[in-house]
């Protein structure tokens, strides 16, 4: 179990008698088959370690970063591979900071319990790379819904996660002040969005890192599933 947040000695021996139960072969396995650790994963989120910097109030440990980043730091010290879960660590952030209370309430005790994972960030396009403010992906509003349309490359942990963060541009490049307005981040429901105009494609990679290419057709989302303030900052305000 989770101990207080000075206790750091706590956390790392929480972390590597769990680690313990996962030997080497383990995790050597998993990786000959190009698998996920499904069982790994899920033994840190039953003993609650994923549900680190979630607050108490919605059922996590309410630890910090420094915290986090102990559990991460531990997971790989003892032959483990937190890159396989870390994301559910820094998406919390973002929908902590930037959610409604109505998503919050909705979401956030579920991934405490582990019946949902939030590990997956959709960011990185092809054509753009590290210019996150020159994305070419969009959201228009239609009435209650937005339609999303365009591409993302090198996107973890999607068949691995219930929802996605994603980061698409709301308002047309030319139209604001600054190159880091007008974009807005989403919930994506990644099985409705599969359904509906959402492909997956995996990237083959020789570190076995769940990788995937994202297509998205007309994509149609609840305008409920934008977190925080959509960004319209115009050119001409």
């Amino acid at each position: 179990m989770i101990t207080g947040a000075q206790d750091h000695q706590g956390i790392r021996d929480g972390i590597r008698a769990l680690c313990a139960r996962f030997p080497d072969a383990y995790h050597r396995r998993i990786d000959a088959e190009r698998g996920y650790p499904e069982e790994f994963v899920a033994a840190l989120t039953a003993e609650g370690w994923m549900a680190a910097l979630i607050p108490q109030d919605y059922g996590g440990a309410g630890l910090g970063l420094t915290e986090a980043s102990v559990i991460m730091e531990e997971i790989n010290r003892s032959g483990g591979n937190s890159g396989a879960c870390h994301g559910q660590m820094y998406n919390m952030t973002t929908l902590l900071r930037h959610g409604s209370e109505a998503q919050k309430q909705a979401l956030l005790p579920r991934i405490a319990r582990g019946e949902l994972r939030l590990q997956s960030m959709g960011v990185t396009e092809p054509t753009t790379g590290t210019d996150t403010t020159s994305l070419k992906t969009t959201a228009v509003r239609r009435g209650d819904r937005y339609v999303i349309n365009g591409q993302k490359v090198w996107i973890s942990r999607v068949l691995q996660s219930d929802y996605m963060i994603l980061l698409a541009r709301t308002t047309p490049l030319d139209q604001v002040r600054r190159k880091s307005d007008g974009l807005s981040i989403f919930l994506v429901d990644i099985r409705a969005a599969m359904a509906r105009g959402m492909q997956v494609r995996p990237i083959a990679n020789l570190v076995n890192h769940a990788t995937n290419e994202l297509f998205f057709d007309d994509l149609e989302i609840p305008a409920e599933n934008l977190i925080g303030e959509e960004g319209r900052a115009s050119a001409t305000s």
